[in-house]
């Protein structure tokens, strides 16, 4: 997740400013709040293995240059003067969220209370990671499709935004509701009919919301059908998650519950993530706006990685060897895709131009 996070802060403070119509930033006023995340989040990665305390204050580090970031991107916004805001105030939001979701949890690992420091990382999944990529989501998507096809009308009215909103929101509550296990008593036959329910439902909206930005026409365009079926994961996750809820209240034992969990991360965040850091480092680069046939390859092979994921959350004899190759497989196409990618930065522009 913190890689989701770091990805889409150096977005908002390239695109934002053009959303508020404010001057950017600096980056000598970015450098040292991303040097902070960066550090605080690579010491959480050896620590956490080795020693709390030790992860503890390297989750303050990474808090640190996450405050810092949400003080500069509230700065900006104060200083916009257009009436249309909604998009950097949803994410402004979000990342106070994300905020208190990662103090949240700094304090409940020092606490020693494994279940509230789960709920806080999927409080801060749902309710800020996910929020800001559908604020993005929901401004661009359409944009992108607008310009690449030039027949399609830009369609983005403000209800699929609080739809969106709202998912996230019930799903940060359903972390809380059964933070000590699923709710006993009445309740625990009502509440998966009831989740499960919303969930299918949002989940069905969404896809038919993709298939209306126009998920079939976008097929013709590498590029942007990987924004698109980015997209249409979330959705599939919800309905995922919906049908897991009934399924288990059927059976009186849960069935596929990762499965959604993967179908969120792996198939919506990090499709959206390598679309959008493909098409970013294309532009700045100086290259085409298109997705060559590497960059197809390695998007189709996340797909893959994804399925066996999602897969293997069936808890059959077979699991425990998709999710190495899931891992593998990951591993593989995030290697490669930042390897290239990589060699991109720091180099004269490939069309020959300044910048």
């Amino acid at each position: 997740m913190a890689s989701f996070r770091y990805f889409f802060r150096v977005f908002l403070f390239t695109a934002g400013p053009k959303w508020l119509g404010v001057a950017p930033l600096g980056i000598g006023q970015l450098l040292a709040p991303m040097l902070l995340q960066a550090v605080g989040w690579l010491l959480w990665l050896a620590a956490a293995h080795l020693d709390m305390r030790l992860a503890v204050a390297a989750l303050a580090v990474a808090l640190s240059g996450l405050t810092w970031m949400t003080h500069l991107f509230w700065r900006l916004v104060r200083r916009s003067q257009l009436d249309d805001r909604v998009h950097a105030l949803t994410v402004g939001w979000a990342c106070l969220a994300g905020c208190l979701s990662l103090a949240g949890l700094a304090i409940s690992l020092a606490l020693g209370a494994p279940a509230v420091a789960l709920a806080c990382v999927l409080s801060g999944l749902w309710g800020f990671v996910l929020v800001v990529y559908m604020a993005v989501a929901h401004r661009m998507i359409p944009f992108f499709t607008t310009s690449a096809l030039p027949l399609m009308q830009a369609w983005r009215p403000f209800w699929v935004l609080w739809l969106m909103l709202g998912v996230a929101t019930v799903e940060v509550a359903s972390v809380w509701v059964e933070l000590n296990g699923p709710p006993a008593g009445a309740a625990a036959s009502l509440w998966p009919l009831l989740r499960g329910g919303v969930e299918l439902a949002a989940g069905g909206m969404l896809c038919w919301i993709a298939l209306t930005w126009g998920l079939v026409k976008s097929l013709n365009n590498r590029l942007l059908a990987m924004l698109h079926i980015g997209f249409v994961w979330l959705g599939l996750a919800l309905l995922l998650g919906g049908a897991a809820q009934w399924l288990g209240w059927l059976q009186g034992a849960p069935v596929l519950s990762l499965g959604a969990l993967h179908a969120l991360t792996m198939g919506c965040l990090a499709s959206l993530m390598l679309a959008m850091v493909t098409r970013v480092s294309c532009g700045h680069s100086g290259r085409p706006l298109v997705a060559d046939g590497i960059a197809w390859m390695l998007f189709w092979l996340l797909q893959l990685a994804t399925a066996l994921r999602i897969a293997a959350a069936a808890q059959s004899p077979f699991s425990a060897r998709l999710v190495l190759a899931a891992a593998l497989l990951w591993a593989a196409v995030m290697a490669v895709w930042g390897v290239r990618l990589g060699s991109w930065y720091g180099r004269l522009r490939a069309d020959g131009r300044t910048g």
